[in-house]
């Protein structure tokens, strides 16, 4: 089983030093709070908020996927250079278009660095109605 990393809150004294490590590698959920069930439901995935990932041969994004609790609603995966090549860095993003289900979901994007493993980000709950 992989390490997963989760962005967190830290101190003021490693803030400066931590943050975009931690920054660059976490997935962001950027959706509307309340979906309708008979409608496409758009949600866009963000690897980093102010800091971007390099995207090296060894070292870049490979993917990123949106769960519905446990559930995998979607995931979409990149190659190396893909977001500009050696040298280069980018947010790796993605809009995934899903069917709303339930009453509520509880969406959680994980990413994964080919050198630093698995991050997953903060829940976002989104009401369902109908």
């Amino acid at each position: 089983m992989p390490k997963i990393n989760r962005y967190v809150d830290i101190d003021t004294v490693e803030r400066e030093s931590k943050k975009d490590y931690i920054d660059r590698h976490s997935p962001f959920i950027h959706c509307a709070d309340t979906a309708k069930s008979s409608d496409v439901f758009e949600v866009t995935v963000k690897v980093g908020n102010e800091y971007t990932h390099p995207d090296d041969f060894d070292h870049y994004i490979a993917n990123m996927s949106l769960y519905n609790k446990e559930t995998l609603l979607a995931r979409a995966d990149f190659v190396a250079g893909t977001l500009g090549g050696q040298g280069e860095k980018g947010h790796a993003e993605v809009t995934f278009k899903i069917k709303p289900q339930g009453k509520k979901m509880t969406l959680v994007a994980q990413s994964y660095c080919t050198k630093h493993g698995v991050w997953e980000s903060d829940p976002k709950v989104v009401e369902v109605t109908e």
